[in-house]
This record gives structure tokens, C-alpha cells and sequence, in this order.
């Protein structure tokens, strides 16, 4: 069975990049069909916008999408473009646990690191206070909050998981 899978390759490094993962990808004999676009810098100098309606429409319709590093210009043309937030994907799970026969400093590691992803640095807020240093606003709000630790919780509810953990890196 062939999976449709929205690729955005990037810019900067992020095409040799993603050419790496496509090589390990190629490895595994799924049956992928890739659906590419570009997006970010080359795209806007050729069609004033760094992400196109075309590439949020494929990957709502494919559903999964691989996307290479991409880089926003220091005082450019254009904000940093968040695709979490334009597509409301604002909970990233990342599994941590052990394999079996790899010998690690923890034994038996089984977590769930669930992140918010669409506030903080990810809002993209930046500006250049003066020539060769940007500051970034780290945005917070109730709102996203309360969504990221109702998710977090109703994920531990039917995953029967015992425990939630709630880490910030706010500063004392």
C-alpha cells in the first residue's frame, strides 16, 4: 500500500539534509509517494508569500509531511513562518524509552515528552534591536497552557498512564 507524504525539503542546509533522510527512508522499502514542495525563502522571492496555500492543502490532505530545516531571513521580508500553528498542531509528543540490549545509564525508560509548539520561541515574534542582534519574544498564554495540560492529561487517561509531570523553564 503507497503513502502519500507532503515533502518540504527546506532551505539552507535543509535540502542535504532531508536528501540524508530520504536516502534511510529509500532503505526501509515503504512504498512512499512523495508529494514535494517548496516553501520559505526561494518560494517567496518567486511568489511573495514563504508558505504557499498549495503546500498547508497537500499536507492536510496527505496527512504526514517531512520537512527539512528552514531558515528566516534577520531583517527580511517576511516573519518566521510557524506550519504548526497555520495547521493547529500545537501538542508534539516525543517518546523516550530503552531498547532492549543497548546498555544506557537508565534501565527501563518509557516517557512521553509532550511539548507545546506553538508559543514560546515558536511564535516567531523577532526583531533586530540593532545591526547583528536580534531579540526574540517568548509569548506564553493562559490559553495555550491550559490546551497543552488538558491534552497532556487526556493522553495519560487513555494511554493508562499513572503520572504527569509538568516542567516550564521559567527563571527565579
Amino acid at each position: 500500500m503507497s503513502c502519500r507524504i507532503t515533502l518540504i525539503p527546506g532551505d539552507g542546509i535543509g535540502p542535504e539534509v532531508t536528501e540524508a533522510v530520504l536516502l534511510v527512508l529509500a532503505r526501509t522499502q515503504l512504498d512512499i509517494e512523495w508529494d514535494r514542495h517548496d516553501a520559505w525563502v526561494a518560494v517567496f522571492d518567486r511568489e511573495g508569500t514563504p508558505l504557499p496555500q498549495r503546500v498547508l492543502d497537500s499536507i492536510r490532505q496527505n496527512r504526514v509531511a517531512l520537512k527539512g530545516p528552514v531558515g528566516t531571513p534577520i531583517g527580511g521580508s517576511f516573519s518566521s513562518v510557524n506550519v504548526r500553528r497555520a495547521l493547529g498542531l500545537y501538542a508534539n509528543l516525543r517518546p523516550v524509552f530503552s531498547l532492549p540490549g543497548v546498555k544506557t545509564r537508565f534501565d527501563d525508560v518509557n516517557l512521553i515528552v509532550i511539548r507545546e509548539n506553538t508559543e514560546d520561541l515558536y511564535s516567531g515574534l523577532e526583531h533586530e534591536i540593532v545591526p547583528g542582534v536580534v531579540e526574540s519574544l517568548k509569548v506564553i498564554t493562559r490559553t495555550a497552557s491550559e490546551r497543552i495540560a488538558r491534552f497532556a492529561f487526556e493522553y495519560a487517561r487513555r494511554k493508562k498512564r499513572r503520572l504527569v509531570t509538568a516542567i516550564h523553564k521559567a527563571i527565579f
